[in-house]
């Protein structure tokens, strides 16, 4: 799954690697090391822009909130539960479905938290020695460094109870597509921890890779087992994982320090 993950690319990097044609300034978000649900993000998309001339579908970073409320919702109190899409049944799916076939962004990121539970702590668990075994927080990201591409929806939901000109009628809304978190080795694991993304969740962000983007945010292809092929998982090998700060796992806390990698896993705190 993802529920956590880090942003903290400037609007103009993201516009040179994406190759955004329109993003307004006003809209720039802070950089946000700790991105939870509910909170707004950034969002890679093609669409024809409002009461353009032009009807052509036009590259643009746009400021979204994360979690998907889908149009026909007659409130947006689910959204908080539908951060994840699983990339296995997007198509069928009822809340999904509309927007994998014309509405998907992708939602740029530097990385993604998972957190395990340790073996020991996880056999204390079961001996009934400890109600809440300690969880480490990992760190997942391209080995690279380059920008880590989740595959998203998005979609718009009308809030009815507001008139037409409120600022606040319109939500936009999104969603990050889920995969099966790959089993073969890390590009970079750590010294004494998970070597595959699996060891740590059995499920990950779909990452896009650049030779998919265009397909991927082309609103014009609608078939479905043409998008379906899209949601292959990438090349193996592209990720490191590292152990980082406990304190990540506050929402409250944020800053470039939740990045910094332990040399080990922390041992003293439970949450």
């Amino acid at each position: 799954m993802c529920g956590r993950y880090a942003a903290s690319r400037r609007p103009e990097d993201l516009a040179e690697v994406f190759e955004i044609e329109q993003w307004e300034p006003e809209e720039a978000l802070e950089p946000d090391y700790n991105v939870a649900p509910t909170k707004e993000v950034f969002a890679v998309l093609d669409r024809a822009l409002k009461d353009a001339d032009d009807p052509r579908p036009v590259r643009q970073l746009r400021k979204l909130k994360w979690g998907l409320v889908p149009s026909w919702a007659r409130t947006p109190e689910g959204g908080a539960r539908m951060i994840n899409a699983r990339a296995e049944t997007v198509h069928e799916k009822p809340s999904y479905r509309r927007a994998f076939a014309t509405r998907r962004c992708i939602l740029p990121a530097d990385g993604y938290y998972e957190w395990v539970t340790g073996t020991q702590e996880r056999d204390l668990e079961v001996e009934g020695k400890r109600k809440r075994p300690r969880k480490q927080p990992y760190f997942v990201t391209p080995a690279d460094g380059s920008v880590f591409a989740m595959a998203g929806l998005y979609e718009f939901w009308r809030d009815r109870t507001l008139p037409d000109d409120h600022p606040r009628t319109w939500w936009v809304t999104c969603s990050v597509i889920t995969t099966e978190a790959e089993t073969t080795p890390l590009a970079v694991a750590p010294a004494d921890g998970p070597t595959a993304l699996a060891d740590i969740h059995p499920r990950m962000p779909l990452m896009l890779t650049p030779d998919r983007w265009d397909a991927w945010l082309d609103p014009a292809r609608t078939d479905t087992e043409e998008l379906r092929g899209l949601l292959a998982p990438p090349p193996s090998g592209l990720m490191r994982a590292f152990p980082v700060s406990t304190a990540v796992s506050n929402v409250r806390n944020n800053g470039p320090d939740l990045l910094k990698e332990l040399e080990a896993p922390e041992e003293s705190t439970l949450f």
